[in-house]
């Protein structure tokens, strides 16, 4: 499928229309669909949040775009609400956490590897290995919980081991803002994918604040809302490499561009054939904003949509396993943290620096991501699968 930004129409905005039954009864089988069928959901609908959220700020900013705004913005809503009603109804919040993580893990690693700016593809695979350790965390808490093995949903594209230890993930503001990328510089593809992974690591923060508060395990509390404190410096670090300098319009047009390359990518991979038409009907839909944007970009600031898109759109997002990759990322990096814009081993971080003060503060009352995992070693099955001693084989205590 060849898909031309500059010159495909896609579906007209009038004629973008939901019912609440079409909104809401696709859901897909947590267990017998392709687990990245629920990445690509979980991701989608994290794309679509960011369309809105981007959506309502730049309409308090700007009087004469909020009409044009509302109007876009309204589809947006109901695609998310379809695609976030894919998610099935007997899947738990902390199943679906396990998606997430996998989505940040193969996706951030798909774009990592096709990411032309070395620097950038390096702050990748350094918040890589830090979703990576957050799916062994998480892992641990389910059998903990509710005694399930997470392959089960990750279906043996992912490694549940250790990555760099959550618990030295905690770093001080100044050390998560990374050095942006030049509007007038980069290639649309470097633009798509900071958008993209930033979409994905906000929806997962706002995922695990909501979730949090209802699980009921003190460990299971603490652990949520540590990782939702890493996954806020994720956000902080993905929107920091995004040039400031790009005009809110350009800005739009450049999310509306990322959701045509997401659903893009979505069409190209999806197995799903009731999943896949509603990734096609949504790729038309945002093609149809595009226009919609670059129309308003070439009539308000006189500018030719060719300056901030190409006719071609990117190779894909490749939905495949990245399991090498990732051991190879973790085997090279794993003993990296951050000092400013600049990634260095932990053993140059001075024991006064600000990170380190702010681990100190975090964990002095002991770490969660420790705890959760103390003793935990992946194993294939669940705790009710493994040989238990018989009450028969248990020594007394002399």
């Amino acid at each position: 499928m060849a898909i031309d930004l500059l010159r495909d129409r896609g579906t007209p905005l009038e004629k973008q229309r939901f019912t609440w039954k079409d909104l809401t009864q696709l859901m897909y089988s947590k267990l017998d669909d392709d687990a990245f069928t629920r990445v690509r959901v979980i991701l989608m609908n994290g794309i679509e949040a960011e369309a809105l959220r981007f959506g309502h700020a730049c309409a308090r900013m700007n009087r004469d775009l909020q009409l044009h705004l509302a109007k876009v913005r309204r589809v947006e809503q109901h695609q998310q609400t379809l695609v976030n009603w894919m998610n099935p109804a007997d899947q738990s919040p902390l199943e679906t956490t396990i998606g997430f993580e996998q989505v940040a893990i193969e996706v951030t690693a798909a774009v990592a590897q096709k990411e032309p700016d070395p620097y950038l593809a390096q702050v990748y695979r350094f918040g890589l290995l830090e979703d990576f350790d957050h799916l062994y965390r998480y892992s641990a808490l389910m059998d903990r919980l509710e005694g399930k093995d997470p392959n089960a949903l990750v279906q043996s594209y992912t490694d549940i081991v250790p990555g760099r230890p959550t618990s030295l993930e905690h770093r001080a503001p100044e050390d998560d803002l990374r050095t942006p990328y030049d509007r007038k510089q980069a290639e649309l593809v470097t633009k798509l994918h900071a958008l993209t992974i930033m979409a994905g690591e906000h929806m997962t923060h706002d995922y695990y604040m909501v979730v949090g508060p209802t699980i009921a395990d003190p460990i299971g509390r603490q652990l949520y809302a540590e990782i939702a404190s890493i996954e806020e410096q994720h956000v902080t670090q993905y929107e920091s490499i995004i040039d400031t300098e790009e005009t809110w319009l350009e800005k739009w047009l450049l999310h509306e561009a990322t959701e045509v390359y997401n659903y893009y990518s979505c069409v190209e991979s999806e197995k799903n054939p009731r999943v896949r038409a509603v990734w096609e009907r949504f790729l038309e839909y945002e093609l149809g904003h595009v226009r919609y944007v670059a129309d308003l970009l070439e009539n308000i600031e006189r500018r030719d949509a060719a300056e901030v898109l190409s006719s071609k759109l990117p190779a894909p997002i490749d939905y495949v396993s990245h399991r090498e990759f990732v051991r190879e990322t973790l085997r090279n990096e794993v003993h990296l943290t951050a000092r400013g814009p600049d990634f260095i081993p932990f053993d140059e971080e001075t024991a006064d620096s600000p990170s380190a003060a702010q681990r100190k503060q975090l964990n002095a009352d002991g770490s969660p991501s420790d705890l959760v995992a103390a003793g935990y070693v992946y194993t294939p099955g669940t705790e009710l699968a493994r040989k238990r001693p018989r009450a028969t084989e248990i020594q007394p205590e002399a």
